[in-house]
């Protein structure tokens, strides 16, 4: 997406922290060829060096490598800084559930750092990427911003207490912040790697290598699968905003649409066999449910379109094209 036609002033200074991250690098990419000035911020924990590596030679880019869990860290990151697009986190739901205590800090103690640098630091809004997860045990679809249920994972707990922190940030202190609850995201230099790999690029990489992938459960769980562009366009709505009642508030940002996990595989492999035909003929795997998933996700995206004019322009099919011809030539 060209954020141009959005037109975001170039005058802000901007810290992406999770800058060199999947969703981070993005909005790197997009707000520097906007104009803007960037400051990243990232450990390397789980991002990496060389999605940021096109941009280390601009001369509107700075990159601070630092940890979040790190309060002078985070005050240094945001000296001058207009606005935060707070995207730094441990993901994985399984990740929490193997290590709570570590994503307990990055995730809660992180954020807060985070909130207490940037009220001192006198920015004008903290916009901070949230979860789907908050719904937790919510059965209700698709999924309202103001009805949610009991986590079912620590991770989930720790995006809800984001919200709960950025609400009294933004009640106690002044400091304006909107949440952006994120639905399955995927795109280019997302991370196939990894025991904590997100399902979209770990089913590409194994069918590219003609291995079956797995899926866990029999493949009615389903998902709101959401491109990168459509994650890009709703961050820079939120640095947009201009109503009272857009900001201090939580936002879906999804397409609309779900699709079941039989349903990915099948489109993966149709998109893929242009490529390669024999991937068309891969069967697929079928293990235990995990701990923690919620079945079903659908997201409700009318707070966004009313409040903050939203239009996602990628639905799961447009965005599975894109994605895979960028797997095809960058993972081979």
């Amino acid at each position: 997406m060209d954020i141009r036609t959005l037109n975001l002033n170039t005058d802000f200074h901007i810290l992406i922290t999770g800058g060199a991250g999947f969703i981070g690098s993005n909005l790197c990419e997009s707000i520097l060829n906007n104009g803007n000035i960037v400051t990243c911020l990232d450990n390397f924990a789980t991002g990496k060096e060389e999605n940021i590596k096109p941009f280390l030679s601009h001369p509107n880019f700075n990159f601070i490598k630092g940890d979040i869990r790190n309060l002078e860290d985070c005050m240094i990151a945001c000296e001058g800084v207009d606005y935060v697009l707070h995207q730094a986190a441990l993901g994985s739901v399984p990740r929490s559930i193997n290590n709570p205590i570590t994503s307990n800090d990055v995730n809660v103690s992180g954020f807060l750092n985070m909130l207490v640098a940037a009220r001192d630091n006198k920015v004008k809004r903290f916009i901070y990427a949230a979860s789907s997860s908050t719904y937790g045990d919510s059965k209700t679809l698709p999924k309202i911003e103001n009805k949610i249920g009991k986590p079912l994972s620590p991770y989930a707990i720790t995006k809800y207490v984001n919200e709960l922190y950025a609400e009294i940030f933004s009640k106690t202190y002044g400091l304006e912040t909107i949440g952006l609850r994120y639905f399955n995201v995927f795109g280019r230099r997302q991370d196939p790697n990894g025991a904590y790999a997100a399902v979209i690029p770990k089913f590409v990489m194994q069918l590219m290598k003609h291995e079956s992938p797995t899926i866990n459960g029999d493949g009615t769980y389903s998902r709101d699968f959401t491109y990168i562009d459509n994650v890009i366009q709703m961050n820079i709505r939120a640095l947009k905003a201009d109503k009272v009642e857009a900001v201090n508030t939580v936002y879906n940002v999804a397409y609309g649409e779900r699709t079941d996990l039989n349903e990915l595989v099948g489109s993966l492999k149709h998109h893929l066999s242009k490529f390669d035909a024999k991937i068309g003929a891969i069967e697929v795997n079928y293990g235990p449910n995990r701990k923690g998933d919620v079945p079903h996700s659908l997201a409700s995206i009318d707070k966004a379109r009313e409040l903050l004019g939203y239009n996602p322009k990628y639905d799961i099919k447009k965005g599975l094209e894109e994605a895979v011809s960028w797997y095809w030539e960058n993972l081979k």
